[in-house]
């Protein structure tokens, strides 16, 4: 009987999703290398009294099999499927290092930095790096706690005394780790030399970016460098490059918004508008606007800096300021490219905006995000860029504004009574949510359509509280309105409304 065999015969069959049982355990899976475990798909589980728990799947190994068996005693095997033995793999190897802060303090002890940095592995994958140099273990558990964390941004600060870490989580900032200052210089030269940019060059701002794998899962960061007076900082945006999330009834879009939205973008040509500030979300709505449309008739080419997804059956260009692909020259040549539906990831210029119009006015639906901070100041802002207002007015189709809203942590909300009789959820702070009372988001949308009164208001040049009056009287919800579904299901706090809408 060989190695498997004997597995097999051991075997628990088990069909039930690796989450309805107990969690693998982090010392337990480092009794054996990630590498080893992910390339044999095996995985040690639980170390009890009688032995070792071993999950294997049905693409496991037998020499894997033979191996753990050979180096340790006695072992009891459980079967899962293999998806979910993948997922308990990066489970388990995720939280192996334990946090950043951890790994901050074997770091504080080394003082040969340039040997340091000099020793740089290529990995594929991030959580398979076994090298030993402090500061690139420091970097590796950096992104790989910001990737579990889903951290959209890592600020690395240098102050006088001290050197900052801080990961943006659900729209807010918070402090990860203080490291010495004297380490600050060598991690951001880490950091640019990752990035592909030039360590020597330190009076300069870059920008770069660094294509890597955590945990299985393609993650996309861009890095930008900024010399200050105590040293240069960097702003490291984590895309993670999965599409499968993009979907409008999951982020967040109410039933009777998403069939006006789906309506203006099945339009032939015209101008569909997402506006917010950074961070809001735009740029994955629109993507997933375009994972709503037929692929297969139609050509769908986009102009975007950065691609932050891919998309199949879908044309994607990226800016390059820097060799002059700028947003505009890159639309002059996607229109010789016999396209029906343009992306523009961001009306920045006038050049931008009247070719966006020109190509919506010819036969093109065209899609492009605006930096405005609700719907009817979009077209205040298009017009003072220069866009002429009778052409806007041909053109516009509808516009979209939002915000995300975080939600309440599940585990640790409360309700309370108020002052008025009422009661309401509140933020409370627990392990799970790090405190912070919150765990999440979803968005909040204003969508405006411009029909025949709106138009006629557009071409007069009205003011944006007009045509804001003119749409709430046609059935419009402001951005705090449909914020309120959120306050009556218990998914957010009246403060959170209030930060996120502001005067909306």
């Amino acid at each position: 009987m060989n190695a498997l065999q004997a597995a097999e015969s051991t075997t628990h069959t088990h069909t039930q999703h690796t989450t309805t049982r107990e969690a693998p355990s982090p010392l337990a899976a480092r009794l054996v290398p990630y590498g080893f475990a992910k390339s044999g798909q095996i995985l040690i589980a639980q170390q009890h009294a009688d032995g070792l728990e071993v999950w294997i799947g049905e693409h496991t190994a037998s020499a894997a099999i033979a191996e753990v068996a050979r180096n340790f005693g006695a072992l009891r095997f459980v079967r899962l499927p293999a998806d979910d033995l993948t997922h308990a793999i990066n489970q388990a190897y995720a939280r192996q290092d334990g946090s950043a802060a951890q790994v901050v303090g074997e770091v504080e002890g080394e003082v040969d930095l340039s040997r340091l940095m000099q020793d740089i592995p290529e990995v594929e994958d991030l959580l398979e790096s076994e090298d030993d140099a402090p500061i690139i273990r420091m970097i590796n558990a950096l992104l790989t706690q910001a990737a579990r964390e889903q951290a959209s941004d890592i600020h690395i600060e240098p102050f006088e005394h001290a050197c900052v870490v801080r990961f943006r989580v659900d729209g807010t900032l918070r402090d990860v780790v203080r490291p010495k200052k004297a380490l600050h210089g060598a991690l951001i030269s880490r950091i640019k030399i990752m990035a592909q940019l030039d360590i020597a060059e330190k009076r300069l701002p870059q920008d770069g970016r660094i294509t890597l794998r955590v945990g299985g899962r393609p993650v996309d960061v861009r890095v930008s460098t900024l010399p200050t007076g105590h040293g240069e900082r960097a702003v490291l945006r984590l895309l993670e490059k999965d599409a499968q999330r993009l979907n409008l009834e999951t982020l967040g879009m109410a039933g009777d918004t998403l069939k006006q939205f789906d309506a203006l973008i099945a339009k032939p040509h015209g101008i569909v508008l997402v506006t917010g500030p950074t961070g809001s979300g735009k740029t994955t709505t629109l993507y997933a606007s375009m994972s709503r449309l037929e692929t297969a008739t139609t050509n769908i080419m986009t102009v975007e800096d950065p691609i932050e997804y891919d998309l199949a059956g879908i044309g994607q260009t990226q800016v390059n300021e820097r060799i002059g692909m700028t947003f505009a020259r890159a639309l002059r040549s996607i229109l010789r490219q016999d396209p029906d539906i343009i992306m523009i990831g961001e009306i920045r210029d006038l050049e931008t905006a009247q070719i966006a119009v020109q190509a919506s006015l010819t036969g093109h639906l065209v899609l492009a995000t605006l930096h405005t901070n609700d719907a009817a100041s979009a077209v205040t802002r298009l017009t003072d860029m220069g866009v002429e207002p009778y052409l806007l007015a041909s053109s516009l189709l509808g516009v979209l504004a939002q915000r995300l809203v975080r939600q309440l942590c599940p585990a640790c909300r409360q309700m309370r009574a108020e002052a008025d009789g009422g009661q309401r959820w509140h933020p409370v702070g627990c392990e799970r949510c790090r405190q912070s009372g919150y765990a999440g988001r979803r968005g909040v949308y204003e969508l405006l359509p411009i029909d025949e009164p709106i138009r006629a208001l557009i071409h007069r040049q009205a003011a944006d509280a007009e045509i804001l009056t003119a749409a709430r009287a046609q059935g419009m919800r402001t951005l705090r309105e449909d914020a309120a579904r959120y306050l009556d299901a218990g998914t957010t706090s009246l403060e959170e409304v209030l930060r996120v809408t502001g005067g909306a």
